[in-house]
């Protein structure tokens, strides 16, 4: 890597002086900045883009999926089917409320769980048990929804998709639906990491349907406190003796979290999410040049396979035949490294790891364990441009030996 040529990330966020305006202008007004109008504000803009009838923001994506773990009352003794390529986050939302997870396998062609997985992880399941599916949209791309939607409504089992990767985008065989407006699932999550589809910091947020859920939602991540004056449990707290209300009561009826996130937070995600269509449009066409240029590279290395509909492009991921070229994987991203480019490995299988083979024990998903042996994902933010998507082929080519 010369001085000339900076290390090119894999991913990276763009923040404008209008973001940093938006952020200074809220700190400047004397506004809350917690619990305030900026909340408000960003959570009905959220709402808006994703065709939701509500929207939840909360801390990050790990808590929106344990907010809606806590709120569809998973709990101990139940199980929740998670494909296992994913962050570690989607499997231990379902161990935070205390149930087992069921892993599936994922298409080795693109890193989603099917609905054929899914049957084949519901198969290993205990009948009756299962209360929730959590799909994950990979890379930016959606999981068959319409099959996956159709085998848990047979069976009584909640979907609550992991979005957080395919914000912006829509869904395979229903394109005119955004990610996160379903109505036929529990609820979307999604996260406003620095590296996803816009950044609040560290943030994420939950869509719904359901006014009651979203409500169930919103005290769950203040520690559980409502005010409900009309039917109070301790009403001998809520109210003067001649009926008048006390400003300061709050009850506590279940245990909740701190899962809040900011005014200063959601100052800058308000004025992200502005930018998303763009932030999308350029990850498309950068995508769009990527093909082309790693075309003549087939098939020793090529792009996951497409899905269909118009993914919300969050990770360029690629997959390697690494035999064929001769070179172990960290002898690639290291040499990549060398000239001047960032790559990432998303994700290690999570039935993998130590401590889900402690509880459940070693088991085989061949087409996870396919997947995770040759992906790697290329630098891919809006802030590039196409000499960098011709500087990054040029390096994979040139460590490659193709």
């Amino acid at each position: 890597m010369t001085a000339s040529q900076p290390l090119l990330p894999y991913a990276r966020p763009i923040i404008d002086e209008d973001d940093i305006a938006a952020v200074a202008a809220l700190l400047r007004s004397g506004a809350p900045l917690t619990d305030g109008p900026a909340v408000d504000a960003f959570e009905e803009s959220l709402a808006k883009a994703t065709g939701a009838a509500e929207a939840i923001a909360c801390s990050s994506g790990t808590t929106a999926l344990h907010l809606m773990m806590l709120a569809l009352g998973v709990k101990e003794g139940d199980q929740v089917i998670v494909p296992t390529i994913t962050f570690l986050a989607t499997a231990n939302a379902a161990r935070f409320v205390g149930a087992e997870v069921i892993f599936a396998d994922a298409d080795p062609t693109t890193g989603l769980m099917t609905p054929e997985n899914f049957e084949e992880a519901l198969s290993r399941a205990t009948p009756g048990k299962v209360k929730a599916v959590i799909p994950v949209h990979m890379n930016g791309q959606c999981c068959d929804m319409r099959g996956i939607v159709a085998i848990a409504k047979k069976h009584g089992i909640a979907v609550v998709e992991d979005a957080c990767h395919a914000l912006g985008g829509t869904y395979p065989g229903n394109e005119s639906v955004p990610v996160g407006g379903l109505s036929d699932v529990a609820g979307a999550c999604f996260s406003f990491h620095p590296v996803k589809a816009f950044a609040t910091g560290e943030g994420g947020a939950i869509t719904c349907a359901d006014s009651k859920l979203a409500e169930t939602l919103r005290i769950l991540r203040c520690h559980g406190m409502e005010k409900n004056y009309d039917d109070p449990l301790m009403k001998e707290f809520s109210h003067a003796s001649d009926g008048t209300p006390n400003p300061w009561f709050y009850e506590m009826p279940e245990l909740g979290w701190n899962f809040r996130l900011s005014d200063i937070q959601c100052a800058l995600g308000t004025s992200q999410l502005k930018k998303l269509p763009g932030f999308l449009a350029r990850r498309t066409e950068l995508m769009t040049h990527y093909e082309k240029a790693l075309k003549p590279l087939a098939p020793v290395i090529q792009p996951i396979r497409r899905v269909g509909g118009h993914p919300g492009w969050h990770l360029n991921a690629v997959l390697v035949d690494f035999p064929a070229i001769g070179m172990e994987r960290a002898h690639f991203v290291n040499r990549l490294k060398a000239e001047g480019v960032g790559v990432g490995v998303q994700y290690l299988p999570v039935h993998l790891q130590p401590y889900y083979q402690g509880l459940y024990g070693r088991r085989t998903l061949p087409g996870a364990e396919a997947y995770y042996a040759k992906c790697v994902s290329l630098p891919l933010f809006p802030g590039m441009s196409d000499a960098d998507v011709d500087r990054v082929v040029a390096a994979v080519r040139k460590v490659a030996g193709l």
